[in-house]
């Protein structure tokens, strides 16, 4: 047998070099390349191995080790989970910091392989700079806390254990029902150490992803339980835009008049102005979807992991007859809710199913409940894109937020400090109108995800990209870079709220250092505004939730902040408007798309001025014993919803 001598790190690029994916459509490459914070642990291992034959890998700069990772994850995502990138980090918090992130790939069910290094195998110099040392056992490291977020995790500590890692690395990464992030940890000396591997292991390797086919059985009884239901629903999540199964959800809903609602991974898998497509669903749902969901005597989830967001805490499908009926590649989601659950690719289910109940006659029992709920919902919508702040009548006093009672009094405040009269439900109106159809528009936290399930409409595939599997504040930017990676003829918008640009914005540099411009829409209301909603709602006074000064009270009461973000973008070389009128909004909007680099608009908005609940509950930590009145009125609401949730 032919050998090849190579250190670990040399071995393990040559093979990632020869990884394919196959999905009916013929062999493309599968790992586009890696993303590096090079330091000790790494740097003169696997950084050695790419500086000197990194094949078809592009290698790329990360400035955070969070960040790059949530842009190898954006980048997966966008590609339907059919292209990933790598990203290497250095021991100790190199390593620590990709954890956040590993966790979101992982929340998200996303394929992404992380190469941390660790310290010595051999142990000699320990000690060494960085590590962590645990008294009771000397083999941990801090890499083992990736898994608690990983899929799969392995450490090599010898050179030919780099085989079997790597053949389970490529089984779990290219697995539709079960991926997300992949650990190899990578002790620093055994990367530079060398050994003899076997040609065949660096053979072009193709991973094909068959779509899996519905049991006949399980199809039947699937059709059966259909077939007795008057108002099915159905629940359009991720999976259908992975399996690119948007097409056939389109086909089934429209041949047997059955709606559908979607979730944030869902959205934009079929165009919000189909006319069975109710919009976004559950606590952050509109008042469409949410208004049909309780008449449902079943729910068809479609590659949904039916989160609590989507199911209201298992409360919005309440009508007394609701069955669940379940369609995912993943049999432990397939289950959830006690359902009927079919184990298949989506399209394959949904055609199946197709068949089965043509072959019934079945239509729904709707009427005229869908295009009523519709038109409803778009002139609510209409309502909240025009919601202005009277600030040049100087009636400021009769103006109520769309969140009232909680702040009310203090809007003029953040009015006169922040400069604007924008609302938040306007800003993202106007932005909606402005950007081209086929633009991407990316979130993941605060209250932006909900006013953008609610309001955004989206009528191009695959254009809204939201993380909210796990809501990680900072995704949104690094995760635009991905974005672009993946599709660099588009343009990119990240919607981000001050909280979480503080929080994560580096990756703005790597996008100017590889010339792929986004477009930051930053939606600045001085505060976490989504936490002092809940906080607020909950019978709680507002608590180090607004960004205020050091007060003479010794609290966070003092003046309001006003932070210049545009000031900050400017000094990497970002090209930066600023916006505090509807007129100054259309016109960054206008310059920001000519722009040949990445751009921010800076857009000051009044708190409490984002989209409010449309009939769903949150069962949320709330104090069962208070000396304040408002909580134990608070605490009593969360004891009504759970008697109407299901328990399991």
């Amino acid at each position: 047998m032919e050998r090849i001598r190579l250190t670990t790190a040399q071995a393990l690029v040559k093979f990632l070099n020869q990884q394919y994916v196959d999905y009916g459509g013929g062999p493309e490459r599968f790992v586009h390349g890696v993303f590096t914070v090079f330091g000790h642990g790494n740097v003169l291992g696997l950084g050695q191995a790419l500086q000197e034959a990194p094949g078809e890998l592009t290698v790329y700069q990360g400035r955070n080790e969070q960040g790059m990772v949530h842009a190898a994850t954006a980048f997966a995502k966008q590609s339907r989970r059919r292209k990933i990138m790598a990203c290497t980090a250095s021991v100790g918090p190199g390593a620590a910091n990709m954890l956040t992130a590993a966790a979101t790939a992982t929340a998200n069910q996303i394929p992404v392989l992380l190469l941390p290094g660790d310290t010595f195998a051999t142990r000699q110099p320990d000690p060494v700079l960085q590590q962590m040392e645990h008294t009771y056992n000397l083999s941990i490291t801090v890499n083992d806390a990736f898994k608690a977020v990983s899929k799969y995790w392995d450490r090599v500590t010898r050179p030919e254990q780099l085989m079997s890692a790597m053949l389970n690395a490529m089984r779990v990464l290219t697995d539709p029902g079960d991926t997300g992030a992949v650990t190899i940890a990578l002790p620093q000396d055994v990367q530079g150490e060398a050994w003899e591997y076997p040609a065949d292991f660096f053979r072009k390797r193709i991973h094909r992803v068959i779509a899996r086919l519905p049991h006949p059985q399980e199809i039947a009884a699937a059709a059966e339980l259909i077939a007795g239901k008057q108002r099915p629903l159905l629940v359009c999540g991720g999976g259908v835009r992975y399996g690119d199964a948007g097409a056939a959800l389109r086909a089934f809903a429209e041949k047997f008049a059955i709606p559908f609602g979607e979730t944030q991974a869902g959205k934009s898998a079929v165009a919000s102005s189909f006319e069975y497509n109710l919009g976004g669903i559950g606590v952050t749902g509109n008042g469409c979807a949410n208004a049909l969901a309780p008449e449902a005597d079943l729910v068809i989830g479609v590659g949904t992991r039916f989160t609590d967001f989507t199911t209201a805490s298992k409360s919005l499908f309440s009508h007394p007859e609701v069955e669940f009926l379940t369609l995912n590649a993943s049999p432990y989601h397939a289950a959830k809710l006690d359902a009927l659950a079919v184990v298949c690719d989506a399209a394959e289910g949904l055609n199946a199913l197709a068949a089965a109940l043509e072959e019934r006659g079945y239509r729904s029992a709707y009427t005229d409940e869908i295009t009523r709920a519709k038109k409803s919902w778009a002139a609510e919508r209409e309502r909240l894109a025009g919601v202005e702040y009277p600030a040049n009548t100087g009636n400021t006093g009769a103006f109520t937020p769309e969140v009232a009672g909680h702040l009310d009094e203090k809007l003029p405040e953040y009015a006169e400090v922040l400069g604007t009269s924008l609302t938040q439900t306007q800003v993202l109106g106007i932005i909606n109108e402005a950007i081209p159809q086929d633009a991407i528009v990316i979130g993941a936290a605060g209250s932006l995800p909900g006013d953008m399930q609610r309001m955004w409409n989206s009528e191009v595939p695959d254009t809204y990209h939201m993380e909210y599997g796990f809501s990680c504040m900072g995704y949104e930017i690094a995760g635009a870079l991905g974005i672009k990676l993946a599709e660099p003829g588009r343009e990119v918008y990240a919607l981000v709220g001050d909280g979480s640009y503080q929080m994560l914005h580096s990756e703005l540099v790597t996008s100017l250092q590889e010339n792929r411009k986004i477009n930051v829409l930053l939606l600045d209301n001085a505060g976490f505004g989504c936490i002092n909603n809940l906080q607020m709602e909950q019978g709680m006074d507002s608590m180090a939730t607004e960004f205020r000064h050091r007060g003479t009270d010794g609290q966070l009461s003092g003046e309001l902040m006003r932070i210049d973000y545009a000031a900050s973008a400017a000094g990497y070389g970002v090209q930066t408007f600023r916006a505090s009128t509807v007129e100054e909004l259309r016109t960054a909007l206008a310059a920001a798309r000519q722009s040949d680099r990445s751009t921010l608009i800076d857009i000051k908005v009044l708190p409490k001025t984002m989209t409010h609940g449309y009939g769903a509950w949150w069962n949320v930590g709330v104090a069962e014993v208070s000396g304040q009145e408002a909580v134990q009125e608070a605490y009593d609401r969360k004891r009504s919803g759970l008697k109407t949730a299901r328990s399991y």
